[in-house]
């Protein structure tokens, strides 16, 4: 008798290839793996396999490896390798990052905008002696920049804001550059989630922030890794107890196959800025498309060109996402990491409201979404929103 973990392709789990055309519009839940880092896993797994914080010789050539890997995804941020820590993804680093800076007694600025890793651990943090002050957020997706400005002029001790450079959501665009400015003025230390933004094309002066924060699959390269960058505010500390990996932040050994599918897809994603311009005109017309069938957009604010967010009056998200399924096409009604429930968005819920945020649905586009994609999705919306008018 033999076994395998490996569910087989046309199992239960998925659809026979040869049964219906999919069409993944769902990149901000995660983006296919590219072949770079998929490469990459393969060959250092094998190559490079011994544990790096071994003092033999293949301890030291695994290292070498590892810091290779840390200094080319460091870039991506525009930070020092010696700054970055390897963690097993975004909200590892959100956790890391926050818990470390916000001490008791200390002020923490965020929003109802932020991915439920920065939201959880801000509800955690105000049981435990920390002032959580959510800040105002627009209709358009952004957070309100004049309560922030007025937040911080109130604020005493220690202050620390946490936005989000892209809404994983919407795709609405955050005012880092003000925020950044905001944060001088009063001393405040700035962290950033960037899991979402990072070699996605934009133009953002990383420097300005304190702490960032990056996941791996974002982009193209392996799940169970991602990065917390920590700048002139000292080495976070460390959630877990154990051994003096990762300069004593987080122990445990550290993944080098999966730290060089990291840099492999980093590395592509940042030789490419352009790319994801490209997708503009698919994304523009799937909304239109989405618009005409009744579609209301979510987030009016400037956006990453692959998001698109629509709510339709009267047809459940997760209704909706159920039946495009069944049509062939993979999107989604929120985050990733709230799946499997169906309370409505409460990203949506805070720029507009519980109504436009229980029939919320997110398409996201990515590098390899062609035009035969989008017009198959369109059909697909117009057949699901046909049947649920002739229900309703």
């Amino acid at each position: 008798m033999t076994w395998s973990a490996i569910p087989p392709a046309d199992g239960d789990a998925a659809p026979h290839p040869d049964s219906i055309r999919r069409v993944y519009l769902d990149w901000n839940a995660t983006a296919p793996p590219l072949p770079v880092a998929v490469e990459a896993v393969e060959r250092v797994s094998g190559a490079f396999w011994a544990n790096p914080s071994s003092v033999h010789a293949e301890g030291r050539a695994a290292r070498a490896c590892l810091e290779q890997s840390r200094a080319v995804v460091a870039r991506c941020v525009s930070a020092d390798a010696r700054d970055l820590t390897f963690t097993s993804g975004g909200t590892e680093a959100n956790n890391l990052l926050l818990r470390s800076l916000c001490a008791k007694g200390a002020t923490l600025l965020t929003s109802r905008l932020e991915h439920p890793s920065v939201v959880r651990v801000a509800e955690f943090l105000a049981t435990g002696g920390v002032r959580v002050v959510w800040l105002g957020v627009e209709p358009s997706g952004q957070i309100d920049v004049d309560s922030l400005a007025s937040e911080l002029g109130h604020a005493s001790g220690r202050v620390v804001v946490a936005l989000q450079a892209v809404n994983h959501e919407t795709g609405v665009i955050q005012p880092i550059e003000a925020a950044s400015e905001l944060c001088k003025q009063r001393e405040a230390t700035l962290h950033v989630d960037a899991v979402q933004a990072v070699g996605k094309g934009l133009d953002i002066a990383w420097d300005r922030a304190d702490t960032i924060s990056v996941a791996a699959h974002k982009l193209g390269g392996p799940k169970g890794i991602g990065a917390a960058i920590s700048r002139g505010c000292g080495a976070p500390e460390p959630l877990l107890l154990g051994g003096a990996q990762e300069a004593r932040v987080r122990p445990g050994t550290t993944p080098v196959a999966l730290a060089a599918g990291f840099a492999a897809a980093a590395d592509w994603a940042m030789a490419r800025p352009s790319r994801y311009a490209a997708i503009r005109a698919l994304r523009d017309r799937l909304e239109h498309e989405l618009v005409d069938l009744g579609g209301e957009v979510n987030g009016s604010g400037p956006r990453v060109s692959h998001v698109v967010n629509v709510s339709f009056a009267g047809v459940a998200s997760d209704e909706f996402v159920a039946a495009l399924d069944m049509e062939g096409v993979a999107v989604s009604g929120g985050s990733a990491c709230s799946s499997g429930s169906v309370e409505r968005s409460p990203v949506v819920e805070a720029m507009l409201g519980a109504s436009r945020a229980a029939t919320a649905i997110r398409a996201s586009l990515g590098d390899t979404t062609t035009d035969e994609d989008v017009e198959l999705a369109i059909s697909a919306f117009r057949r699901v929103v046909a049947r649920a008018r002739a229900d309703g």
